[in-house]
């Protein structure tokens, strides 16, 4: 199984992205479904994470300006991005995470965003 992202690009400080992750096939028993980030040089970190029940948890730096969704059936999450600023330039990744298995990653998209 892998996860395809797109929607990744260049844009401007203040302009919006909307970034999608799709499974090339089934995985079972999904715990959540999220996106990670990583600059260079900086360690991989958690943008946002939606669980099965539709609770979201977001990193304090994209609150209120990032917003995740996901439909578990089809194993695919979005993020949408608002407002975005120089900061947020990075390599995206989306992952699943479900029982008894390691959590499944993506390869990455870039986004980057200029003042």
């Amino acid at each position: 199984v892998q996860l395809v992202e797109s929607g990744g690009g260049l844009v401007q400080a203040g302009g919006s992205l909307r970034l999608s992750c799709a499974a090339s096939g089934s995985i079972f028993s999904i715990n959540d479904m999220g996106w990670y980030r990583q600059a260079p040089g900086k360690e991989r970190e958690l943008v946002a994470r939606i669980t099965r029940r539709g609770t979201a948890n977001y990193a304090d730096s994209v609150k209120g300006r990032f917003t995740i969704s996901g439909d578990f059936g089809k194993i695919m999450v979005d993020l949408e991005m608002n407002s975005l600023k120089p900061e947020d330039t990075a390599v995206y990744y989306c992952r699943v995470t479900s029982a008894g298995t390691y959590p499944f990653w993506g390869q990455g998209t870039q986004v980057t965003v200029s003042s």
